[in-house]
């Protein structure tokens, strides 16, 4: 059960941010492009699998790129101090990265 004082601090973690002094989306902002490039990349990826164009290669990144994005999550989280934007930022770069990948092909 989470406790009040987790509560309050989970909620300050995830307020709405425009851009950090790093130039990195807030929380909800990358929590929205995460989902809207996810959905844009499994668009694409199914239709090349539809039209018998996914390439072995594109198979391979499917998996490759999952776990590259989970360690670096792990070791993100591995860092004291380490926010939700530091945790969700592996994810939500390969996500992009992908989309734009894909819109081209």
């Amino acid at each position: 059960m989470m406790s009040a004082f987790d509560f309050m601090e989970l909620n300050r973690r995830m307020t709405v941010k425009r851009h950090s002094s790093q130039g990195q989306p807030g929380v909800p902002t990358m929590l929205a492009e995460l989902s809207v490039a996810s959905v844009e990349t499994i668009f694409h990826r199914a239709a090349l699998m539809a039209f018998g164009q996914c390439s072995f290669a594109e198979y391979q990144s499917m998996v490759s790129e999952k776990l590259g994005a989970t360690q670096q999550m792990a070791f993100a989280a591995m860092m004291p101090g380490a926010t939700t934007a530091a945790l969700l930022a592996p994810w939500h770069r390969a996500a992009q990265q992908n989309s734009q990948r894909l819109r081209s092909k």
